[in-house]
């Protein structure tokens, strides 16, 4: 690497080290300490944060983050592969344009869109309004695990549309074309070509949603309406209503250890490689 290279890498480095590094060890600190030693400074060492996360509620808690989360991103990609299909086949005029309306919700805060949904999935919201001038009987769906998941499923599917998306379209029309002459059906085709040919997609695109999704506390919090605490609440709670830093710490330092044995499972799950450059390393 020439040395001009390296000094423009310099800025990169030193905002990963204020902006991740840094702040994910004071993390890691704040986990072993002892809270009643009142000293940050003393640095006791302690297990004691770990140990209180095995409570049967605190479990809990996280194994309905990772199904809900799970769900989620199944929701997903069942929605957003045939999406990125259907938009593949289009002109190139028309994807962009496609493309553009997945986007621009995007660029409006994640709160104000999941607040969005509140008027529309209330008691006296839209969707009620809708059923009840057709005479059909009101729907209570609103601080539920379905409306989370709904709310998840309408932030995070452009996560899953774009990259499959743009997986679908670097596949090589001549081998779909090489299949069917010899004889492959549709449903060969697919499954032996393409579907193959797009996992580097797939997987990028179910990193992309299950991450967040099985961390936020913004889309519980509001269509949950609290009574629905996943582990991204929890810890919010941790750091802000009880100030339990340590505590929160130690969650958020569980959260990441299961985060990244996710993302170790989709590796071994792409055994042959083929995603390798979709992954984060």
């Amino acid at each position: 690497m020439h040395e001009s290279t390296k000094r423009l890498s310099y800025p990169y480095i030193v905002w990963i080290s204020i902006m991740i590094i840094i702040p994910m060890i004071l993390i890691f600190l704040y986990s072993i300490i002892d809270p009643s030693d009142g000293n940050p400074m003393a640095f006791r060492f302690t297990l004691e944060n770990y140990v209180k996360f095995f409570n049967p509620i605190y479990i809990a808690t996280l194994w309905r983050s990772l199904w809900i989360a799970f769900v989620s991103t199944l929701l997903c990609f069942m929605f957003g592969y045939p999406l990125a299909w259907i938009i593949a086949q289009l002109s190139p005029k028309r994807q962009s344009s496609i493309l553009l309306l997945f986007i621009m919700p995007m660029w409006i805060n994640m709160l104000l869109r999941t607040y969005a949904w509140i008027s529309i999935l209330g008691k006296n919201g839209i969707l009620n309004n809708i059923l009840d001038f057709f005479g059909i009987a009101p729907v209570d769906i609103m601080y539920s695990d379905f409306s989370i998941m709904l709310g998840m499923v309408y932030n995070f599917l452009p996560f899953m549309v774009l990259p499959i998306h743009t997986a679908i379209s670097k596949v090589d029309k001549n081998l779909i074309d090489a299949a069917r002459d010899l004889g492959a059906n549709s449903k060969q085709v697919f499954t032996r070509v393409v579907f193959p040919l797009t996992l580097p997609g797939i997987i990028t695109g179910i990193i992309m949603v299950f991450l967040p999704a099985v961390s936020t506390f913004v889309i519980p919090q509001l269509l949950g309406g609290g009574q629905f605490m996943m582990i991204g609440n929890l810890i919010e709670k941790q750091f802000l209503l009880t100030g339990n830093w340590y505590f929160g710490s130690a969650l958020s330092m569980i959260l990441m250890l299961f985060i990244l044995l996710s993302i170790w499972l989709m590796k071994k799950f792409d055994s042959d490689g083929q995603a390798g450059g979709a992954l984060p390393w």
